[in-house]
């Protein structure tokens, strides 16, 4: 089968191969990818910028949903057919502190699709039955795709920061995971204010669509001053920084008033400055967000399927996989808002 592959490490080295469908194991299952998103840290991979592990060559692309096509020896709950999709923690120690806790994204032995397991830009990819979810009836192929990053915005705003009804928070990037991060944060009751930069214009018009309170355009605005005013002079109560810039943290930070709370959800790829004294200055609760765990997949497939949150809004773009290359590009110039590779194409 064709499939997209990071070939060996360093920057680049991501190329169309043909590569072989292999048996299945006892406990796994095959499934037909249907629908494949891609993610910021698809685009990390190929320039060689993340601190995930990676072992190459390997099948990139984790972001995903479709039907099972073959089940191995010893699995008995998925049958042919199901619309599925599926945790991205292939292989977990199950025994340290972490797993103990259900915290697998913390394991230090986690191995992750798309990473070091052949993941979904690909006709098809293997996982451990015991990974495979079930979609709602009501959530199409393209919807159970963003079970993925929407499980990724449960676990940074509900599991890890908290939103209380009528919080002020602020969402600093307005890509598709600030967007996600927007609607979870609705859903727990806060208000929210979605900062952008003049090239996210749509993307900001979007946020207004799907219910922010405000937008501000950070490099036309003042967004402090404006964000004092509408705060009382106190600042935002929460800040959730989704860019994944450097920029974006340091106007963070300034944004949160004194006692807030201060999640890290965009990755930078790299080493960052930032005036981190902020935080004692401000007594701030800071936290960081890495992936998710069970808990927030099974809450994204319930907000899903309750219609809470808006998904196919956000989907702006799909490439044919032979086109993956205009697809990385279209994406590095943060055009759009959510893409999508074809990858029977």
């Amino acid at each position: 089968m064709r499939a997209l592959v990071k070939t060996a490490r360093g920057p680049g080295n991501m190329e169309l191969r043909e590569v072989a469908e292999r048996p299945l194991d006892s406990g796994e299952v095959r499934i037909e990818v249907r629908s494949a998103g891609i993610c910021g840290s698809d685009l990390h991979i190929y320039h060689d910028q993340i601190n995930i592990p990676i072992r190459t060559p390997v099948v990139v692309g984790h972001e995903f949903s479709g039907q099972v096509a073959e089940i191995g020896p010893g699995v008995e709950k998925a049958r042919v057919g199901d619309k599925v999709t599926a945790l991205t923690a292939i292989r977990y120690c199950a025994h340290c502190r972490y797993c103990r806790s259900e915290f697998y994204n913390l394991c230090p032995d986690r191995e992750t699709l798309g990473y070091m397991h052949n993941g979904a830009f690909a006709p098809t990819t293997i996982v451990p039955a015991r990974n495979v979810l079930t979609l709602p009836e009501n959530v199409d192929f393209r919807a159970g795709a963003f079970t993925e990053p929407l499980a990724c915005c449960v676990h940074a705003v509900t599991e890890l920061t908290g939103v209380s009804a009528r919080d002020v928070v602020a969402i600093v990037g307005p890509g598709a995971i600030g967007l996600l991060c927007l609607q979870v944060v609705l859903t727990e009751g806060g208000r929210a204010i979605v900062y952008g930069t003049r090239d996210d214009a749509a993307r900001l018009e979007l946020a207004r669509k799907l219910g922010a309170d405000h937008t501000m355009v950070v490099d036309e605005e003042d967004a402090l001053g404006q964000t004092l005013e509408l705060t009382e002079g106190y600042g935002v109560d929460i800040a959730l920084e989704c860019s994944g810039h450097p920029d974006g943290a340091s106007l963070a930070l300034q944004l949160v008033r004194k006692q807030g709370k201060y999640t890290q959800v965009g990755l930078f790829g790299r080493p960052i400055n930032i005036d981190f004294e902020q935080i004692a200055f401000k007594e701030l609760q800071t936290t960081g967000s890495l992936g998710q765990k069970p808990t927030a997949w099974k809450r994204s497939l319930d907000l899903l399927a309750s219609g809470k949150i808006d998904v196919h809004s956000l989907i702006s773009h799909t490439f044919p996989l032979s086109q993956w290359q205009e697809a990385f590009a279209t994406f590095q110039k943060r055009e759009g808002v959510k893409l999508f590779l074809d990858v029977n194409t």
